[in-house]
């Protein structure tokens, strides 16, 4: 078995759920060649996340991030941490319920995802810049 890693820096995104599936698959040349095997995707980055979900509808992405404004809102009164700005605090928090990790399978060089199953970088903030993640492969 090897194990190799790779550092991404995913283009800057507009607050919102993301589907990224191809744009991992595709920047990992190496990828192709794992015929079976294990990624870890990991986002360096407290204020954005990662998920698994739906990957068709794109009314579903919406519909998070609707979900997680109602869940975690912003301009709290009771918020300590505000001098990043009222989307701050809210989007390390958001962060927290999701995650910021996910650990997926290989096989024939794509990920092994069910049908309607996406990867999402969920981003949080309204300006969030550009993102890292790390892969780390091993198959």
């Amino acid at each position: 078995m090897q194990i190799r890693q790779h550092e991404l820096t995913l283009s800057p995104r507009r607050r919102g759920f993301h589907l990224i599936t191809s744009e991992v698959e595709q920047a990992i040349p190496s990828f192709r060649e794992i015929a079976g095997g294990i990624a870890h995707l990991f986002l360096k980055h407290t204020s954005a996340g990662l998920t698994l979900n739906e990957n068709a509808s794109p009314d579903v992405r919406q519909d998070m991030e609707t979900i997680f404004n109602a869940i975690v809102p912003e301009s709290r009164p009771e918020y300590r941490h505000t001098l990043e700005g009222s989307d701050d605090m809210p989007a390390h928090a958001k962060s927290s319920l999701l995650g910021t990790s996910l650990v997926l399978p290989i096989t024939n060089g794509r990920f092994n995802l069910g049908t309607w199953q996406g990867v999402y970088l969920c981003e949080h903030r309204n300006h969030g810049g550009s993102r890292r993640l790390l892969v780390t492969i091993l198959g």
